[in-house]
């Protein structure tokens, strides 16, 4: 099928997301395809039936892991692991349909590609971090039983060390962990199923991880002070305690 427009599938939904969603809605160039996925089912594989329709089209995929063969007019929208020195995914966006970004976009644009030190970097208030953090987990589907587990996790299972402070969370959510200790020298926070590490010396392990990240069992973005985790359940719940204590060692040694 033959068309002028640009063809939008968006991702795993966050703020940012979301964000993308709402300026390019109501446009006349563009066509926005949304299956409302989360980031574990964030994958190509879910647009098939609309790339078949829309063939001959110029079609953009935000964030999506790339799971089936990609036609030549595909192009791949992403800030993460290969993709980790480009603009948030906002910002491409915003250039590909020459939209001027607000204040308020901006800050989204900075919290999804650098957390809260981009957000201070642009001089937020700390008015205006609370409220993108909030809105943040909200869109990322965070409940107040997660915010709860968050409180719980925080008061039986933190431990700090002087590089790393380790939480493991009753919640497949980390974000109200994440906001309610910033900052925090480096965070490493797990389940029993994934495992997330937040903070100064990620980009140490990228290159400790290297085989992994190609695996596609462990992705990372947002610069050296950033995040790396595994993809849910792509580790044994032993392999996961074993990464933790490896984590740990390597920042004893920093």
């Amino acid at each position: 099928m033959k068309t002028e427009l640009a063809v939008f599938l968006l991702g795993g939904y966050d703020l940012e997301m979301i964000t993308i969603k709402h300026i390019l809605e109501g446009r006349d160039d563009c066509l926005v395809i949304d299956k409302h996925l989360d980031w574990g089912s964030a994958k190509l594989s879910c647009y098939k039936k609309e790339m078949d329709l829309y063939s001959d089209a110029t079609i953009y995929g935000i964030e999506l892991q790339e799971d089936i063969p990609i036609p030549d007019s595909y192009q791949r929208i992403d800030h993460h692991n290969d993709y980790s020195d480009k603009p948030s995914s906002l910002e491409q966006v915003a250039i590909i349909i020459n939209h001027g970004l607000n204040r308020y976009e901006q800050l989204v644009a900075a919290n999804d590609k650098g957390y809260i030190p981009a957000m201070m970097a642009m001089q937020a208030s700390p008015e205006e971090i609370e409220v993108i953090r909030k809105k943040d987990r909200m869109a990322q589907g965070v409940s107040e039983p997660d915010e709860r587990l968050a409180e719980q996790a925080l008061k039986n299972d933190l431990k700090q060390y002087p590089r790393l402070w380790t939480v493991r969370s009753k919640s497949s959510c980390f974000s109200p962990i994440c906001d309610r200790l910033f900052p925090y020298p480096s965070l490493l926070i797990y389940t029993d199923e994934e495992w997330m590490l937040y903070g100064k010396g990620k980009k140490d392990l990228t290159l400790l991880y290297e085989e992994e990240i190609k695996q596609g069992k462990i992705f990372h973005g947002g610069g050296d002070y950033g995040y790396i985790g595994s993809v849910k359940n792509a580790y044994s719940q032993t392999e996961i305690l074993r990464i933790v204590e490896q984590i740990k060692l390597k920042y004893a040694s920093i």
